[in-house]
């Protein structure tokens, strides 16, 4: 009962708000003392050099790199500005372009933080200047924001990976079909409920530049960022690179690009290096006080009577894939994603291998559920992102009003994906 009592506890000092990675390292300490001892805690460095090892997790940084640098570089400003040229005539089309430079966005940098707060500087004003509905508007944003917790090359995918000992590029390839899926449905609902009420979503003048000119633009704004899209998850596909290898080029490769677009600058490709090694250290800072976490948890015998629950549950593998997706949903209400894999997925992992579950399919399901909490009222983390940028006339019932319809889209696709899995090809 030790590991079941230290679990509770660290869920009880993260929603209070104490920093993650002390909060898992200094449980791990209390609880391991009081269960095995000191004598506990000399594995902890070969768990550490493990880590250190580890090639996937390299990934990590420079993917995070490749985010940064062409956030500063502008790109996701300029592509909004020439697909809304383009759409910007059809009833929703901002919205629409929205969610288009969404997915490439978040197929560029796969932080969600970063997108959502990106979309709502850049496209907000656009369509509030328009005359878009504001719950609209938001819901977009927020929408569009968090596809890059599914669309590869997602940060959630390679800790995933990582996590449950699965190929990163295997994880990024059934990713592609439930992430499209998303991106037509929520142009689908654009596009109707557009047309149903034109007010909502208005259509905007037409530009002083001719039809071509506007393609011209458009795929000047467009194509490079997607060829470095297809360099990097294409040599993954095709197995030219491992996804560490293909972070480096689309690290090299958004530095080339910010040189194409005349943005490179020494200070530019500073304050890049220095955002990415603060998320880096982030991230690994609580990926060993998670070590050392479920080392305890592990060692107390709480992994053994927590399986030994769930494999009691009725209806076996359907009532544990219920109760997980239940509890990975509220969890992710309150904790971030990065606690969540490094803490709830390797205690459910084990159980859900007894059982018979494909882990590719189990991986998938842990991210398109992460990618619905992030959406959810009233803990959101996409909401409070985007809430942090807007001007004082949204107000915070604004977007959560705006989301629901989204949210409805994501859960009906997690249910697709839970109860018709080959049509996903799982």
């Amino acid at each position: 009962m030790i590991g079941i009592i230290m679990f509770a506890v660290a869920l009880l000092m993260l929603m209070l708000g104490f920093p993650v990675a002390f909060t898992f390292a200094g449980t791990a300490l209390f609880f391991g003392i009081w269960a095995e001892g000191f004598e506990l805690f000399a594995f902890m460095p070969y768990r550490i050099q493990s880590i250190m090892e580890n090639t996937i997790l390299m990934a990590i940084p420079l993917f995070i790199f490749m985010g940064v640098v062409l956030q500063k570089t502008q790109l996701a400003e300029r592509l909004l500005e020439a697909m809304a040229q383009l759409f910007g005539r059809v009833n929703g089309g901002i919205a629409i372009s929205t969610i288009l430079v969404g997915s490439l966005l978040a197929a560029s940098t796969g932080v969600v933080g970063a997108s959502v707060v990106a979309m709502g500087l850049i496209s907000l004003p656009s369509m509030l200047k328009h005359n878009y509905d504001k719950q609209l508007s938001c819901g977009v944003i927020c929408a569009s924001g968090t596809l890059g917790q599914i669309i590869p090359p997602s940060i959630i995918l390679i800790i995933l990976g990582d996590v449950l000992g699965l190929p990163v590029g295997d994880l990024f390839k059934a990713a592609l079909a439930p992430g499209i899926l998303l991106i037509a449905l929520y142009i689908g609902y654009i596009l109707f409920i557009s047309s149903r009420n034109p007010a909502i979503a208005p259509a905007i003048p037409p530009s002083d530049e001719t039809k071509w000119q506007q393609i011209k633009t458009a795929l000047f704004a467009i194509i490079p960022p997607l060829a470095l899209i297809f360099v990097v998850l294409g040599s993954i596909f095709s197995g030219i690179a491992t996804p560490t290898e293909s972070s480096a080029l689309g690290g090299i490769g958004a530095i080339f690009l910010a040189i194409a677009y005349g943005k490179f600058q020494l200070n530019m490709l500073w304050g890049s290096a220095k955002e990415t090694v603060m998320v880096t250290a982030m991230v690994f800072a609580i990926l060993l006080g998670a070590t050392a976490f479920s080392m305890t948890f592990s060692y107390s015998g709480g992994d053994m009577l927590l399986e030994e629950w769930l494999l009691q549950l009725p209806g076996e593998k359907w009532g544990f894939l219920i109760l997980t997706m239940l509890v990975v949903l509220i969890l992710g209400f309150f904790i971030d994603f990065v606690e969540i894999t490094f803490i709830i997925i390797p205690v459910l992992a084990p159980i859900a291998e007894t059982l018979g579950i494909s882990m590719l399919w189990f991986a998938i399901l842990i991210a398109m559920n992460l990618q619905t909490s992030f959406l959810t009222p009233p803990f959101g983390f996409s909401l409070f992102y985007l809430k942090g940028v807007t001007p004082p006339s949204i107000r915070t019932t604004d977007i959560y009003r705006g989301v629901l319809p989204f949210i409805i889209i994501q859960i009906s696709v997690l249910s697709l994906l839970l109860i018709q899995p080959q049509l996903f090809g799982f």
